[in-house]
């Protein structure tokens, strides 16, 4: 059933018309304890407080698959506008960047310019970039992006998505960059990624003990109290510094565990979405951990004083599908 949950969810994330229509309402549905806004302004806050616990930030300002160059020109625009105001406000944090919002499905050379202003602005800022990725089909390109532009500029990494297959190789290819280590996200075809949790698990953490053992600063992204704590074990065993890594999580999850890892004297980054499209993040969110979709179903149907809205919105619909779609399944295992 989680794995019927997981792929509802993946779903919706890619559905454009329910993407388009959720950025009329703002984070709802439960998002915004995952969401911490739709504008850099009033994040700001949220960051003060993060930075106040010796926690540092990078930013993601969500949007993707972005085919309108208007579009992608406005979101480079705000990125580098977010790039000012972090140096102005004195902000620990970074940003993380999606080259599919920036142009990348519209024209390669137009995405790589975009890119590069970032990156120019972010330099004299001494700011790092990291590029997020995104689904497989845009793996090598993006790779191919990163390694062209970190010719020029040393501050910028991307993420490494140990569900697929050929990420040993890449690693090596990569051991002078930084990089985000993550287990992935997306829908992939079992032609190029693990779709099991057990060997999802394994080549984690057969890759952050690689990138622990290296040089390049390396950021470990999990929730996953298990895989953190075998790898505190690991870092101990080999005394491996703490200034070449961080544990990385989500804004709004396993909050008291971020709070713990900073106490234990780890560097500690969350990552912070925000912006009008929210909704294919927040549904990626629910496919990785279903569990939260009773966060869903309070904020679409019930107010906050436990009574049931007159008028739920569309969303609702989804997610009476999903019960009684998994319902009849159940029943038929």
């Amino acid at each position: 059933m989680a794995s019927l949950a997981k792929d509802f969810f993946i779903g919706l994330s890619n559905n454009e018309f329910l993407n388009k229509s959720a950025k009329k309402f703002g984070a709802r549905f439960g998002a915004e304890r995952f969401v911490a806004g739709t504008d850099f302004d009033a994040v700001i806050p949220v960051i003060r407080e993060l930075n106040k616990k010796k926690i540092s930030c990078t930013m993601d300002h969500l949007g993707e698959f972005v085919t309108d160059r208007e579009e992608s020109e406005r979101a480079k625009e705000k990125i580098i506008h977010m790039l000012h105001q972090i140096n102005e406000e004195n902000l620990e944090c970074h940003v993380s960047i999606k080259l599919t919002q920036l142009g990348l499905d519209i024209e390669e050379s137009f995405c790589i310019q975009n890119v590069e202003q970032i990156l120019k602005v972010a330099n004299d800022y001494n700011i790092f970039v990291n590029i997020d990725m995104e689904k497989y089909s845009h793996y090598r390109k993006t790779l191919e992006i990163l390694k062209q532009l970190h010719q020029r500029y040393s501050n910028i990494g991307t993420v490494i998505q140990t569900y697929l297959y050929d990420v040993e190789k890449d690693i090596e290819e990569l051991e002078n960059v930084r990089l985000r280590i993550v287990k992935g996200a997306y829908k992939e075809e079992r032609t190029v990624a693990y779709t099991f949790k057990e060997d999802i698990d394994r080549n984690f953490l057969e890759i952050a003990k690689k990138r622990l053992l290296g040089k390049a600063f390396t950021s470990i992204a999990t929730h996953d109290h298990r895989i953190i704590n075998e790898l505190k074990k690991f870092i101990e065993e080999h005394q491996i510094t703490k200034d070449n890594f961080e544990f990385q999580m989500l804004y709004g999850f396993r909050v008291d565990m971020q709070y713990q890892l900073v106490k234990e004297g780890y560097q500690f980054c969350t990552y912070i979405p925000f912006g009008e499209d929210w909704f294919g993040y927040f549904m990626r969110r629910l496919a990785e951990r279903p569990q939260n979709l009773n966060l869903l179903v309070k904020d679409v149907f019930y107010t906050e004083d436990e009574k049931i809205k007159k008028q739920p919105i569309i969303i609702g619909s989804a997610i009476l599908a999903l019960l009684f779609f998994l319902g009849k399944r159940k029943k038929k295992e």
